[in-house]
């Protein structure tokens, strides 16, 4: 199904080239940023019977995030929207340095975004919200109709990227598709040349498995994974997960730091369909100049995955934010958020 365009789309700039043959790289979240793009939650359906709560609780980490990053809104640009999780459809920025060349410093790409292997109904809206951001800050965009989530991707910043076999292997997103082409692609839009690939993802998660609920880079040579304890229903997959990082290499064959952080005890939620657990999880935190913001839910287990966040990353400010009501739309703060890197000088 080739990926939608906006009625615009013609006088889009679209560059003469691949991401990596002109020079662009996607930054790792801990490098400087110019902008947070937010969508508030707003759709009745994603949080049923609470969305007033998951609205305040937005609101509450915004008032926060302001404080470090300038925050940007598709509202503020009058661009509609089906749901909130910019994080998957919205743009991911690449960059180069500046020279005297032709290519602007900053661009972004457009994947397609079938609705995490068309588990819903199809969202055109979100679909083609990177479109409208380019054409209304006149930025470069590819657009692509292979499909990729942002939240089913983290990177270093220097060549390699994280995720997970459950998500990007998965016949509902490019079917046909080998590891070694969907490695390909990815090189060719982000810049990278090296991937690490973890089993799976958290209980709860309807992404099939986003890294984001698992493990992320929080350095150039660290990243922070999630650790279930034996009674807890993600202990296997975080394991295998842990198993492989231990096991793996950065772009230059040098092995990777790995910080682990806890699992909250499961979080349920009752909706209309039924009694389910929610993807609660440490890993979905953003960080933003300075700044890490991690959802907490109001357990024990909050202030260890806080200290382990602290201890490491040193320099930072580690904030918490209350994120119960907000998990129960199956996702947290980073996948209510898409970060824009600063141009580099």
């Amino acid at each position: 199904m080739p990926h939608p365009r906006i009625s615009a789309h013609d006088g889009l700039v679209t560059p003469g080239g691949s991401a990596a043959a002109l020079g662009y790289r996607m930054p790792g979240e801990f490098e400087p940023l110019s902008c947070v793009w937010l969508v508030p939650p707003e759709n009745p359906e994603t949080w049923p019977g609470c969305l007033d709560q998951a609205q305040r609780q937005f609101a509450d980490w915004v008032d926060q995030l302001r404080r470090a990053v300038p925050v940007s809104t598709t509202g503020e640009l009058g661009i509609p929207n089906n749901d909130a999780w910019i994080r998957d459809f919205g743009p991911i920025f690449v960059v180069r340095g500046r020279s005297a060349e032709a290519e602007p410093a900053i661009a972004c790409h457009d994947f397609h975004f079938n609705t995490w292997g068309g588990k819903y109904e199809v969202r055109d809206l979100d679909d083609v919200v990177p479109q409208h951001i380019a054409h209304n800050l006149n930025l470069p965009i590819w657009v692509h109709d292979f499909v990729l989530e942002g939240g089913s991707i983290d990177v270093n910043g220097q060549g390699t990227v994280l995720m997970t076999e459950q998500c990007l292997l998965n016949p509902n997103r490019n079917p046909g598709l080998s590891r070694e082409q969907i490695e390909a692609k990815l090189h060719e839009t982000l810049g990278t040349r090296h991937v690490v690939w973890l089993p799976g993802g958290i209980e709860g998660d309807d992404t099939d498995g986003h890294i984001d609920d698992v493990a992320r880079f929080i350095s150039a040579d660290t990243v922070a994974a999630v650790s279930a304890p034996k009674d807890h229903p993600d202990h296997e997959v975080t394991m295998r997960n842990l198993q492989a990082l231990r096991g793996a290499h950065d772009q230059d064959g040098r092995a990777l730091n790995i910080v682990e952080l806890p699992a909250p005890k499961p979080v349920y939620y009752d909706y209309p369909t039924g009694r389910e657990q929610t993807p609660a999880s440490y890993a979905n935190f953003l960080i933003a100049n300075g700044h890490v913001f991690v959802p907490v839910f109001g357990q024990p287990s909050d202030d260890v995955a806080l200290e382990a966040l602290r201890d490491v990353m040193r320099g930072y400010t580690v904030q918490p934010v209350l994120s119960e009501h907000l998990v129960v739309g199956l996702g947290a703060l980073h996948c209510l958020s898409q970060h824009q890197p600063s141009v580099p000088d």
